[in-house]
């Protein structure tokens, strides 16, 4: 791989990376707070691609005069000795992955297979004193287990997030809590008891309304706590734009 070619390489990589910070692409690798630092590294790669673009470039212009001519010649057996070796085309290949294939977000099949990651909050936000109460998934998790319900006892509470079902049919409103990236999403989950639809879907996006119950059960993939809500209404909704949940260790 020459110097054009590596020039090539970088500025379509730091194009991807563009693309993907401007759109809503980015947040099925990362957490949203991370687009200011994709959007620069992005930046970063193409300014390097045309610098070595411009460096080759001027290079090349120097090649009518016989002396440096001569010294361009000995530069390239040069380089012919050490030529990079082929598998560095492999570098290619992410490249590729990253334009043409728009991975899905994990779903059920992970959350099934991946114990809760609920933690205990730092703090509680405080609540609105009257209406429905709409949390995230950890949230009302965190609420629910760790603060005993204080705050969501009588209130209709609003929860939104995708069906995934135990081996057992158990059914769970899962969303999946990022740390940094998809690398290392895990899922929340609570289980779901009440007016639930006859017929649910692994993946299906609900809105579930109800209220808390004290009822808690343990993971069977890694005994962590998964609290309950009590349904009295459940519909399906399109799957958000961002679908991960950062709110788990706040």
């Amino acid at each position: 791989m020459n110097r054009q070619a590596q020039a090539a390489v970088l500025f379509l990589l730091g194009a991807s990376l563009l693309h993907a910070g401007t759109t809503d692409l980015y947040l099925r690798y990362v957490k949203a707070g991370l687009q200011p630092l994709l959007l620069a590294s992005g930046a970063v790669l193409i300014a390097t691609a045309l610098a070595t673009a411009w460096y080759e470039w001027r290079r090349s212009r120097t090649l009518h005069e016989p002396e440096q001519q001569h010294q361009q010649q000995e530069r390239h057996q040069h380089q012919h000795q050490h030529r990079e070796p082929r598998v560095s085309w492999l570098l290619v290949l992410p490249l590729l992955a990253l334009i043409l294939v728009a991975p899905p977000a994990l779903g059920s099949y992970s959350a099934t297979r991946t114990g809760t990651a609920l933690q205990e909050p730092v703090a509680y936000p405080a609540l609105p004193s009257t209406g429905t109460l709409r949390l995230g998934v950890a949230d009302y998790a965190g609420r629910a287990v760790y603060d005993h319900g204080r705050g969501l006892t009588g209130r209709r509470i609003a929860v939104t997030g995708f069906v995934a079902l135990d081996h057992d049919g158990t059914p769970y409103l899962v969303r999946m809590a990022l740390n940094c990236c998809a690398a290392d999403a895990q899922p929340v989950k609570v289980g779901l008891a009440g007016r639930i639809p006859p017929v649910l879907q692994p993946d299906t996006w609900l809105e579930v309304t109800g209220t808390y119950t004290p009822r808690v059960t343990r993971d069977p993939v890694n005994d962590g706590p998964i609290p309950w809500i009590e349904v009295t209404e459940a519909k399906p909704v399109p799957a958000p734009r961002d679908p991960y949940d950062e709110t788990w260790n706040t």
